[in-house]
C-alpha cells in the first residue's frame, strides 16, 4: 500500500453555506472544552441545530447504561443541544470475551517491568467482535433516533470526534511516559512495544475506536443521504503535525 499523502491546510476554505435550519450531529461525547469546540462556537454563529451523542457510563466498572437523568441534563446544557442518549463506547478493552475475561482484566496486576509477557489472543479476538456487534447495534440505535431529530429539508454535518485507544489499564501510562520521552535506563523502544501482544492489543484498540467508528457512523446515517438534502461527514484523529526541520516544512 502506498504511504497515505498528508496535505497540509495553508489557506482558509470560502465560506461552506451551512446555516441556520441546518444541524451539526457531534458523534461523540463532548467532555469540557477540547478540541470539537471550535466547530461547535462555528456551528452556533452560523445558527445551526446542535445534536450530540454519549459514550454512556460504567458504574463501578459495570455494564455500560445510558446517562440518567441528571447526567443528560448535565451534558446537554454543555453541548447546548440535545443529545441522542444511545451508550456509544467504543473499543473493546473493557468488553467481557463471552464468559471469559476482558483485555483490562488480562492486564490487572501487570507490572510495567512485565509489559512484553504474553496475552491470550483468543480471548482477544473475542472480546474485539463483541465490542464491534455492540458498537454496530447501538449506532444503527442512534441512527433511527437521529432520523426523528433531523427536518427533512435539513443538510446535515457529523463530525466524528471519536479518537484514541490506549486499553484503560494502570500499566499503559507508565509505558507511554517510557515510550515518547524516556531516555536512558527509561528509554522504551518504540519498535519493540508495538510488535509486543500489547502494542498490538493497542494498535487494534486504536483502530476499532479511532477508524472503524468512523466507518460505522457512514454506514449507519446512509438512510439520512436522501433527496437533495447535503450530508457531509468530517472526522477528527491523530495524524501528526507539520514541523520545521532544516527550513523546511517536514510531516
Amino acid at each position: 500500500m502506498n504511504d497515505p499523502a498528508f496535505a497540509p491546510l495553508r489557506e482558509l476554505p470560502p465560506p461552506s453555506g451551512w446555516g441556520e435550519g441546518d444541524v451539526l450531529v457531534l458523534f461523540g461525547e463532548l467532555f469540557g472544552r477540547g478540541y470539537a469546540n471550535g466547530v461547535l462556537d462555528a456551528a452556533r454563529r452560523a445558527g445551526m441545530t446542535v445534536v450530540g451523542a454519549t459514550v454512556g457510563r460504567r458504574d463501578g466498572g459495570g455494564p455500560l447504561r445510558p446517562l440518567d437523568a441528571g447526567e443528560l441534563a448535565q451534558a446537554e446544557a454543555s453541548l447546548g443541544g440535545k443529545i441522542v442518549n444511545v451508550p456509544l463506547e467504543a473499543g473493546f478493552d473493557l468488553e467481557p470475551a463471552g464468559d471469559g475475561p476482558s483485555p483490562v482484566d488480562q492486564l490487572k496486576g501487570r507490572k510495567p517491568d512485565a509489559w512484553d509477557a504474553p496475552l491470550d489472543q483468543a480471548l482477544l479476538a473475542r472480546s474485539r467482535a463483541a465490542g464491534a456487534r455492540r458498537f454496530d447495534a447501538q449506532a444503527a440505535v442512534f441512527a433511527a433516533a437521529l432520523a426523528d431529530l433531523v427536518p427533512p429539508s435539513a443538510n446535515v454535518l457529523f463530525v466524528h470526534t471519536m479518537a484514541g485507544g490506549f486499553p484503560r489499564a494502570r500499566v499503559i501510562m507508565p509505558l507511554m511516559t517510557r515510550l515518547f520521552r524516556g531516555t536512558g535506563e527509561r528509554f522504551l523502544s518504540s519498535e519493540a512495544f508495538w510488535a509486543s501482544d500489547l502494542g498490538r492489543l493497542c494498535a487494534a484498540s486504536f483502530e476499532e475506536v479511532t477508524a472503524r467508528t468512523f466507518e460505522v457512523l457512514v454506514a449507519a446515517t446512509a438512510p439520512l443521504r436522501t433527496g437533495a438534502r447535503r450530508v457531509r461527514y468530517a472526522a477528527y484523529g491523530y495524524h501528526g503535525c507539520e514541523v520545521l526541520a532544516g527550513g523546511v516544512p517536514t510531516w
